[in-house]
């Protein structure tokens, strides 16, 4: 049967993950005001004629919903702190959270500013079983965005959306393959995708008050019931079949990685350390997957968590992390930066086409010819000795290196 939230069952076959962060918008606004944590918050509805965007958790405990008009809000619920509407932030915030699945899986279906579908069947082999990346996840989000998600985790799209939406906030629940039955048929009716209010109340005249009614009606007479399309795909669902694939919309490319410290850094030589980590991360990546890039770009936020990113595009594409070091750090150089505290250092490159256009570069007498071939030959060590079995000088720590000199980068 279904693991109970946080517990860890059988994943075996459940590659599909639904990722719901929570009470998303209340999440992003308590990180610049952490004072207002435990208590009933609401983000929307400042305007007297206003709708509710979302509710904290505490909110919610006084029935406060999203889309609710704001009168009807502060009736519920009148100590909460109302906040307004902050948009840059909430996508700032999304796009990172989305850079994180993208760093699991290439196979990510955005359905909102913080849900998403995922498919890691490709990810198991190097990251664990499903069950293990979900918590990964969950631990990433947390650590570097400072806000929680749910995961479901499912052979089907429909039951780890349903199983995210049963484990919040920051909870995991894995639903077995051979379970899913026994899971989805005590549920009630309303956890049908597609079911709504009046559908809901026509299935219930009906004598379905849970799925398990509905998947035991014979499909004609379910059709006759709420139509022949909607009695078909819902007799499908209490069944618990749903064939859908998570589907991946093609977008600009880009692969790229973060770093987020635990203590903020203030220090440009240490930046300058973690740029060539992060670029050498990036140049290997683009390697390994057969890209190459024209346009690296740097994400750097502070302690305030205010982020700013700069970009430049090269005359020709690259998958050297020597090039993408000297790029990433000649953008972070001319930020021109006065004591900063900066809590998260990123490096990508974006605009990837075929590998081959890397080699347009690699011409006779081209200066940087001679550092891809390293790079090239650290590859090769790396396939056959594992990863960080070579690595530039600098990143080997001091009680590591063989004299207390730091070599040039």
């Amino acid at each position: 049967m279904a693991t109970k939230p946080g517990e860890v069952g059988d994943d075996t076959g459940c590659t599909i993950l639904h990722v719901d962060m929570d009470a998303f918008f209340v999440s992003v606004e308590l990180r610049t005001r952490p004072e207002l944590r435990g208590k009933p918050v609401v983000v929307g509805g400042t305007g007297g004629r206003g709708v509710v965007s979302s509710a904290s958790y505490e909110a919610r405990a006084f029935g406060v919903r999203s889309a609710m008009p704001t009168g009807v809000a502060r009736r519920l619920c009148p100590n909460a702190v109302f906040l307004p509407v902050s948009h840059g932030a909430y996508g700032e915030v999304s796009r990172d959270v989305m850079a994180i699945f993208a760093d699991v899986t290439p196979m990510v279906e955005q359905l909102s500013v913080d849900e998403a579908f995922l498919d890691v069947t490709g990810a198991v082999r190097l990251l664990g079983p499903p069950a293990s990346i979900a918590e990964q996840i969950r631990r990433r989000v947390e650590a570097e965005q400072h806000i929680t998600c749910s995961v479901g985790v499912a052979s089907t799209k429909f039951i780890a959306k349903l199983a995210s939406s049963l484990c919040k906030p920051d909870g995991k629940l894995v639903v077995p393959k051979n379970s899913i039955l026994e899971f989805l048929h005590p549920l009630p009716v309303g956890a049908l995708w597609g079911v709504g209010q009046r559908t809901e109340e026509i299935l219930t005249r009906a004598g379905c008050k849970t799925v398990g009614d509905v998947a035991a009606m014979p499909l004609r007479t379910l059709q006759k019931t709420v139509g022949a399309a909607a009695g078909a795909h819902l007799f499908e669902l209490a069944n618990g079949r749903d064939p859908r694939r998570v589907s991946v919309e093609e977008h600009d490319k880009s692969i790229g990685s973060e770093e987020t410290f635990d203590i903020d850094v203030t220090d440009h030589r240490r930046m300058h350390k973690e740029i060539l980590h992060l670029a050498t991360k990036v140049g290997e990546r683009l390697r390994s997957s057969g890209y190459s890039g024209r346009t690296v770009s740097i994400k750097v936020r502070f302690a305030d968590f205010k982020t700013i990113t700069r970009s430049r595009t090269l005359h020709q594409s690259t998958d050297s992390g020597h090039e993408i070091y000297a790029t990433a750090r000649g953008l972070y150089d001319a930020l021109r930066l006065d004591q900063p505290r900066i809590r998260l250092i990123g490096v990508r490159v974006e605009h990837l086409g075929d590998g081959a256009g890397g080699s347009e570069q690699l011409m006779f007498g081209d200066p940087d010819h001679g550092w891809r071939d390293a790079e090239q030959a650290v590859d090769a060590a790396a396939k056959r000795f594992g990863s960080g079995a070579i690595r530039p000088a600098t990143l080997v720590p001091r009680k590591q290196a063989p004299n207390k000199s730091e070599p040039a980068t």
